[in-house]
């Protein structure tokens, strides 16, 4: 995650500079000294425009509390494995999600450190191997105190320890969330599960597709996933049965066992593990980024040393 991206600075500069000067020119042949009226909006507009580099800018000069630090050394291999100077912005994404996110808690769920490190740790993951990323869709997270169904109820029936929407908050379930960094090697994380699915849905649908996916790839994928759901069907894959479900799931389980179980989906599923490496631009069993082929990598920001 960028702390202020080009494109957005460069839109941000160009809208205030064209409504401050037309507010300036409307003034001007008004009366001439109301010329300076064209500084308000365009002020305005920059105020806003930077509002989040600015808290972004304030945050990574901070460093993350201790007890932050020995959670995540604790419960995700990946930061583990990251360079000195990797780790550093793995830490500054996990400050920028939790200050960004906002979390509630349903049902007497209480909200703690614990539960907005779970969530914000699986988007610094998803996102360490490209800096220009942002998770898309809904900011909003909610935690529920236990499973539910497709009415959001805790009944007979509930079966969901998570869901994510195109458009509305995060539903995950507090229990599911602890359990999924209890055991970061299980391939079972909720968590990392609902995130996948905003790459889908920034797609415009749930289509197992990822919306980053280059589109001349498009077709490459969907045949690879056919594939690969075949061989789950069959009881030849190391994916658990859910990833059968329909092709959305499928990249969803398949995200989780990528950052959890990296060697054995490597040895198993190398197809599946190369075009995983190639969309998040990073290789989870040593935690170094891959090269773009637009931007070769520098150290410190591409391949990290070991």
């Amino acid at each position: 995650m960028r702390i202020v991206r080009r494109s957005s600075l460069l839109t941000t500069s160009l809208l205030a500079i064209v409504v401050g000067g037309a507010v300036a020119v409307v003034g001007a042949q008004i009366r001439l000294e109301l010329g300076f009226l064209g500084l308000v909006p365009g002020a305005i507009i920059l105020a806003v425009g930077l509002r989040q580099p600015l808290r972004r800018w304030r945050l990574a000069r901070t460093s993350v509390p201790t007890e932050a630090r020995a959670w995540l050394r604790t419960h995700v291999p990946l930061y583990t494995r990251l360079a000195p100077e990797a780790r550093t912005r793995f830490e500054r994404d996990v400050q920028f999600l939790m200050d960004e996110y906002s979390f509630e808690g349903v049902q007497g769920v209480t909200v703690t450190d614990d539960l907005r490190l779970s969530v914000a740790a699986a988007g610094a993951v998803l996102l360490h191997g490209r800096p220009d990323w942002e998770l898309p869709g809904s900011r909003s997270v909610l935690f529920y105190p236990r499973r539910f169904n497709d009415a959001y109820y805790d009944s007979a029936d509930a079966a969901y320890d998570g869901m994510a929407h195109q458009q509305g908050p995060i539903i995950l379930t507090a229990p599911a969330v602890r359990d999924s960094w209890a055991d970061a090697a299980d391939a079972d994380n909720v968590v990392l599960h609902e995130l996948a699915h905003l790459f889908d849905f920034d797609n415009e649908g749930a289509d197992g597709v990822p919306s980053l996916v280059a589109p001349a790839s498009a077709g490459d994928w969907q045949t690879l996933v056919r594939r690969e759901m075949r061989r789950v069907r069959n009881g030849q894959s190391i994916l658990r049965p859910y990833a059968a479900e329909a092709p959305s799931e499928f990249f969803a389980v398949a995200v989780e066992t990528f950052f959890e179980q990296p060697d054995r989906m490597a040895d198993h599923h190398a197809e599946l593990f190369a075009a995983l490496v190639a969309f998040f631009h990073l290789d989870p069993r040593t935690g170094r980024r891959t090269p773009s082929p637009a931007s070769p990598p520098t150290e410190g920001e591409g391949v990290e040393k070991a």
